[in-house]
């Protein structure tokens, strides 16, 4: 038996590469930067601990430059932190929990403030009822969002609940 290792070998340790990377693209379709996505979907896979950006890069096959920009983004939007112990030389990065409901929580003043900026734009263009009433239903789409954004998340929170009584 020979000692080469196959690129296909390189990742055969990491489960779930394939599905990774899948998500990762879909989240960067719709605007998210991909190796962020990409770092991020690999940590979602991590084990307990999380990974160090070394382990990122040999997970990603892509450079320490690479992973460092996509570890500050992550950061800076709060969907990971870093986790540093004194025992150990290198920091970890992991997923914050419950990291998509606090981004998703978080959002519904936002959602209001767009459609509040998208009236504005829709009244500088009442003379075109096409440019105005495109901004009219975008505004009224973001109100729902705003509207509707609670009780998504006090639904979610009594699913979770359930199934983690059921765990």
């Amino acid at each position: 038996m020979g000692t080469d290792m196959t690129a296909e070998d390189d990742t055969s340790e990491h489960l779930g590469v394939d599905a990774a990377e899948s998500a990762a693209a879909v989240i960067t379709a719709v605007g998210f930067p991909r190796m962020p996505a990409r770092v991020m979907m690999a940590l979602i896979a991590a084990p307990a601990g999380g990974y160090t950006a070394g382990e990122l890069g040999e997970r990603l096959g892509v450079s320490a430059a690479a992973v460092s920009g996509a570890v500050r983004y992550l950061q800076t939007v709060m969907v990971i932190r870093r986790i540093s112990r004194p025992d150990q030389r290198l920091v970890r990065y992991e997923i914050i929990p419950d990291t998509w409901y606090g981004l998703m929580t978080n959002n519904s003043p936002i959602y209001e403030s767009l459609a509040t900026q998208i009236d504005a734009i829709g009244a500088a263009h009442a003379a075109d009822h096409v440019a105005h009433d495109r901004a009219e239903e975008m505004a009224e789409f973001f109100r729902f969002m705003a509207r509707r954004m609670p009780e998504i998340v006090d639904e979610w929170e009594t699913v979770r609940a359930e199934r983690r009584m059921q765990d």
